[in-house]
């Protein structure tokens, strides 16, 4: 997968772009997350804080009279998920941010969070049903593709980067409409 960012400066960024674990107050999930994207927005983080997430399924629960409903529930209560690149203003946002009580894998004093890998979060895709060809409806703002062949040989401005094997996302602009993303 090649995650392809939108924005000018997404090349110009030094630290890598992941997802992180944030805990909140309990039951406070959805609000914790409303809180953090209107904080991206007024304070323009838009190019660092790409997406929150508070994962859900939907499951089948058996009422008192025998019949069943659908209920949403919160796979990991206390806990949201946030795609960004961290750095010292976004690190400082998020943890003071209403209803959040930190970062996960932050051992306090100024240390920064250890970032859940993309496996992990596969597997939390995978709980919520998100399947690959649904993921751009989650991330706004991004694309994410399989590349397979030669790009530049199809008709694709860019150019050849070689990137080590190391699983991690690869950042990458494009002008594929002619718009430039």
């Amino acid at each position: 997968i090649l995650w392809l960012g939108c924005g000018e400066n997404v090349m110009d960024l030094q630290e890598p772009r992941a997802w992180y674990i944030v805990q909140t107050v309990s039951k406070h999930e959805e609000q914790a997350k409303m809180n953090i994207e209107l904080r991206v927005e007024s304070l323009g983080m838009q190019e660092y804080i790409f997406n929150v997430l508070v994962p859900k399924k939907i499951v089948r629960e058996k009422k008192k009279n025998g019949e069943y409903k659908e209920v949403e529930v919160i796979l990991y209560p206390k806990y949201i998920f946030i795609d960004m690149i961290v750095t010292d203003d976004t690190w400082f946002m998020v943890r003071n941010t209403p209803l959040v009580t930190g970062f996960l894998g932050s051992s306090g004093g100024g240390a920064k969070p250890v970032p859940v890998s993309l496996e992990e979060m596969q597997t939390i895709f995978d709980l919520m049903g998100i399947k690959e060809e649904d993921k751009h409806k989650l991330f706004k703002g991004i694309l994410s593709v399989g590349i397979q062949g030669n790009l530049i040989s199809e008709g694709f401005d860019g150019s050849k980067v070689d990137l080590e094997n190391t699983g991690d996302p690869a950042f990458a602009t494009s002008n594929v409409t002619g718009s430039g993303m």
